[in-house]
């Protein structure tokens, strides 16, 4: 018999919630196979099975949020027989008493579940960690009476500490499902659709918060003539997708490249706030937003000081690939010293991108849109242009070095052979 547990995910992610399950109760499964699927703060990770044999019993269900090193299912050894869980299930079933149904036929009534769960007085079923019901025992509190922070309604130790120290008001009696379904909306004629948020888009609202109440953000901006870069790329895709096994020439790379100029020039930007410390960081990880169904992900470029501009097309397309095929590793997504962001893919013109936590800058890049532009006194063309931002920790990075940032990338994407000598 082996125990299939919740693995370390990361220093920083303690818990997880069951996402799907590839295999059942009875299910033969091969050792290294994969069983079920976990999501986390930040990536989907799926846990194999170390041993061969049936699934006899599993103990969390989708949906279900489970911390790291607990069980979550049973290898036995055998074939796909009946496992002990459902022989037991069998027996209890055999000897709860029996009640009847309206069509008169005699039916069992259901057995108690496990003991995180149990039903209160009015038949809604609460869910709770064993720590959260000693908590709540020694306290008096009644588990019916707690909101849980949990999306899944799980009760911890820290609800019922909430509920303690909450001033005390009046309690209206909850409602029974039946109840709930005949209750009449405030006002019919506004339908709304009300769902739980994901844990990805629940983590993603709360550093986001995070970020703008511990940080003293700013943004700055400028504006690129994207002229050269864009006939540079013209002349050269069709050669370059050739010379580098179909990797396509795109516009991140040479804004990778000049960011990584950048943040050696003006090393505050790649910094970071610890304690009392300032983290001057001395290596060149750019993250890379990237947006899938379940929101914004940035996948990190690892030592973009060290790759030429195929290598960092081509990881950058890796990248995104298994973003939007949910295969993102841990690894993946750590680390990261700088971030870019491309709202320009959806058509925005101009945006405030948000710091990424850990980070002290990230930046924006927007549409290109053909505008009138003044050559000299005499001229105007029609040029295409980008508005490009830099949001900054204001704590960190003082406005002319965010300034002097923004104008370095923009020298550089503007005269793009001088990314040949910076890189």
């Amino acid at each position: 018999m082996a125990e299939i547990r919740v693995p370390e995910l990361a220093e920083s992610i303690t818990e997880g919630t069951i996402s799907t399950w590839f295999k059942q109760v009875g299910d033969t499964v091969e050792k290294g196979e994969n069983i079920v699927e976990l999501e986390t703060d930040k990536v989907n990770v799926e846990v194999i099975s170390e041993e061969a044999g049936v699934i006899t019993e599993i103990k969390a269900q989708e949906g279900d949020t489970v911390e790291v090193g607990s069980v979550i299912a049973i290898v036995g050894e055998g074939g796909a027989t009946q496992s002990p869980a459902q022989t037991e299930t069998q027996k209890q079933t055999e000897s709860v008493p029996v009640q009847e149904n309206k069509a008169g036929d005699a039916t069992p009534a259901p057995a108690q579940s496990s003991e995180t769960a149990e039903s209160n007085e009015k038949g809604s079923r609460i869910i709770a960690t064993p720590s959260a019901r000693k908590y709540a025992r020694e306290h008096g509190i009644d588990l019916a009476t707690i909101n849980p922070l949990d999306p899944k309604g799980l009760i911890r130790s820290h609800d019922v500490k909430n509920a303690i120290n909450a001033p005390t008001q009046p309690v209206a009696p909850a409602q029974t499902p039946a109840q709930a379904a005949q209750a009449k909306p405030e006002n019919p004629s506004k339908p709304v659709i009300r769902e739980k948020m994901s844990r990805r888009r629940k983590t993603i609202a709360n550093k986001l918060l995070e970020v703008s109440q511990n940080t003293a953000m700013l943004t700055t901006f400028n504006e690129i003539d994207m002229t050269n870069v864009m006939d540079l790329r013209k002349r050269k895709k069709d050669a370059f997708q050739e010379n580098h096994d179909g990797t396509r020439l795109g516009f991140m790379s040479f804004f990778t490249k000049a960011v990584v100029a950048a943040l050696k020039k003006y090393p505050a930007v790649n910094a970071e706030i610890d304690g009392d410390d300032l983290i001057l960081k001395q290596f060149y990880d750019i993250g890379v937003a990237v947006s899938t169904d379940e929101g914004l992900v940035v996948p990190v470029v690892r030592d973009c000081d060290k790759k030429n501009f195929a290598e960092i097309e081509g990881s950058i397309y890796d990248l995104a690939v298994k973003a939007r095929d949910k295969k993102l590793g841990l690894d993946d997504m750590m680390g990261g010293s700088f971030t870019i962001t491309n709202g320009g893919v959806f058509g925005s013109l101009m945006s405030t991108p948000i710091i990424n936590s850990t980070q002290a800058a990230i930046l924006g890049m927007h549409s290109i849109v053909t505008r009138p532009v003044a050559i000299d006194k005499e001229r105007m063309e029609n040029r295409p242009m980008m508005y490009v931002a830099l949001s900054y920790d204001h704590r960190i990075i003082d406005g002319k070095e965010a300034v002097g940032f923004l104008k370095t990338v923009k020298e550089l994407i503007e005269s793009p052979e001088d990314l040949l000598l910076e890189s």
